[in-house]
């Protein structure tokens, strides 16, 4: 982390107000939005692997949404559980291209059994407050920007990944995850698991 930190140009402005979150029983403060500029590609290869994945979990705050989704593909791949948080976070944030690159990024999530179901599983039954807000913010999102687009909720992005989320919450949990987003769609009897 340090290595990370030293190489992160200065920011124009302080990180604004972090969010805290438990990974695997340690609470981590993350920033809600960092606005240093992007690393130097060669100082960037300088890193090792992990030292990568740490760098883009903090520009996965960046203040502008095309840094985070360059951040986000270079996180798809990593089962380290200190990613969960900054995935989870940008599944609850406005940029369409996101959340569905996500969906697509995460696609053991809704494969019973499989790691990225375990890892964003246990993730979400840790930080349930956490999961909440985020699913507040899909809907809201999904209420200002995407309903005309996306007229039932089940059909947007952002409500698919929150099921699948729930539903790696409700395997880990061993019962079912409570829902605090609409229904995905009118009349739909849901599943106990």
């Amino acid at each position: 982390m340090r290595r990370v930190v030293e190489i992160v140009p200065d920011a124009r402005y302080p990180p604004t107000e972090p969010f805290e979150v438990a990974v695997q029983g340690e609470n981590v403060s993350i920033p809600r939005r960092i606005y240093s500029e992007e690393l130097d590609p060669a100082l960037e290869r300088s890193l090792t692997g992990t030292q990568r994945v740490i760098a883009h979990c903090l520009y996965s705050r960046h203040h502008d949404g095309y840094v985070r989704q360059r951040s986000l593909e270079l996180l798809m791949d990593s089962a380290e559980p200190w990613v969960a948080p900054f995935v989870v976070h940008l599944a609850g944030e406005y940029v369409l291209e996101i959340l569905e690159d996500i969906r697509r990024g995460l696609g053991g999530l809704t494969v019973p059994g499989s790691v990225e179901r375990q890892l964003y599983g246990e993730f979400i039954v840790r930080n349930p407050a956490f999961f909440v807000r985020t699913e507040r913010r899909v809907v809201s999102y999904w209420t200002c920007y995407y309903r005309r687009k996306y007229p039932t909720f089940g059909r947007y992005p952002g409500s698919e990944l929150m099921e699948a989320f729930r539903a790696a919450a409700s395997e880990h949990h061993g019962a079912r995850w409570p829902r605090n987003t609409p229904p995905p769609f009118a009349g739909t009897v849901e599943s106990t698991v």
